[in-house]
């Protein structure tokens, strides 16, 4: 380490960078190789410490990115030593940052900006405890705790100040928050769930992350309508057995592998003449369509396909990525004044005005790419205030009828 001249151990003051792969660099197989268990990653920032000319660091790793972030006497030696490390040289799809570009980059991974879905809030979770592991196995310094921490402070800023969290991006969030717009809240509201794969259980998990108390699985396998309906604390009906019970649920989730439609028009035409002034909610999740067309024909019954989820969710992520204009701007502000707290902002090497002409580069041509895989939506219209997305024709409906819901 250097000479022990200043109050950080350093003859001059620390700078902070940071090495690392994510989704838009590298593909998965190329991740999971650097991939760093939970457990170990306070002992493996620890590690990356004790490298000649570092005071810090903290090592975050998820399912789609790893990222080294460190304090040091110098930047550029210390990304060269975590290569070293971990043995990838110059090897394509590693980045490297530092000074104020690292800065703002951190603040982009825990603002979900970077994110696969821009506005994710998962990924701050995770940061935070990559950055509490760090802590606890002594390798943050003072540099690194400023960084996190104004990073931490920054993500809340950029979801109270802007719209990037707004409205659902997967169809399971969609169908919920559709789900909440008819009968408000969901504590009262009875499931059934036909199919068991895995868009059933997510949708399933969500209904009840949102207060959803009773359940009913029916699947042809019943061994896994039994697994899935325990684990959502539910209960399970034979395959032939769920149209008995369905008179009594305001929610219908269709999800199965059937080749042909399972909820058809004339038991369903039954069914709604024993629930007067209630209505229903079916979530048809299935291709092919589990629901007959016409049973959406149906008084009180409202059907929503997959292409209608999808399609707001996409709206939703088109407006989430109209957000990040005005997300940038909070984290070049805030990013400099970081930067300037650690001293960093009198001069850039010339590696980090390489980096920085670099990252520019990658992020404008991101914009373009993501403009132009921006999807085409078909203006069908969508529910009142559904996925919380505006366009300049205003909210309509989306789905195959008029959806009259709650504010």
């Amino acid at each position: 380490m250097g000479a022990a001249d200043g109050a950080n151990g350093f003859s001059k003051p620390l700078q902070v960078g940071c090495v690392g792969i994510s989704h838009r660099t590298a593909d998965v197989a190329v991740r999971e190789r650097f991939a760093v268990g939970d457990p170990v990653l306070g002992e493996t920032a620890a590690g990356v410490k004790e490298l000649e000319g570092l005071c810090g660091a903290v090592v975050i790793s998820t399912c789609n990115r790893v990222e080294y972030y460190f304090a040091a006497s110098d930047a550029a030696q210390a990304v060269e030593q975590i290569r070293q490390r971990l043995g990838v040289g110059v090897e394509p799809g590693f980045y490297a940052h530092a000074g104020r570009e690292s800065v703002a980059h951190l603040m982009r991974v825990v603002s979900g900006m970077d994110s696969m879905v821009p506005g994710e809030t998962e990924i701050l979770g995770q940061v935070k405890k990559a950055y509490q592991s760090a802590v606890e196995a002594g390798a943050a310094n003072r540099e690194v705790h400023v960084l996190f921490q104004k990073a931490f402070a920054v993500a809340k800023e950029v979801r109270s100040q802007t719209n990037i969290t707004r409205g659902p991006v997967s169809v399971g969030g969609v169908a919920v928050d559709l789900a909440e717009k008819i009968f408000g809240k969901l504590a009262h509201c009875k499931v059934m769930i036909l199919g068991a794969g895995e868009t059933a259980e997510q949708t399933g998990r969500a209904l009840v992350s949102r207060g959803v108390r009773s359940i009913f699985v029916s699947n042809r396998t019943h061994d896994r309508a039994v697994e899935l309906a325990n684990s959502m604390g539910g209960a399970a009906l034979h395959f032939d057995e769920w149209q008995n019970w369905a008179h009594d649920v305001d929610i219908i989730v269709g999800s199965t592998a059937a080749p042909h439609a399972v909820v058809l028009r004339e038991p369903m035409e039954k069914l709604m003449g024993q629930r007067p002034a209630r209505p229903l909610f079916i979530i048809d999740l299935a291709v092919p369509r589990d629901v007959e067309a016409s049973v959406n024909e149906l008084e009180g019954v409202y059907v929503y396909d997959i292409d209608a989820l999808q399609q707001i969710a996409e709206r939703s992520l088109t407006f989430r990525r109209a957000e990040l204009v005005q997300c940038e701007a909070i984290i070049e502000r805030c990013a400099r004044e970081v930067a300037e707290k650690l001293g960093e902002e009198k001069a850039e090497s010339g590696w980090e005005k390489v980096e920085s002409g670099k990252r520019k580069a990658e992020t404008d041509e991101r914009n373009r790419a993501e403009r132009d895989s921006l999807p085409q939506v078909a203006r069908k219209g969508a529910p009142e205030g559904a996925g919380n997305v505006e366009t300049d024709e205003g909210n309509a409906e989306t789905g195959e009828r008029k959806l009259s819901v709650r504010e």
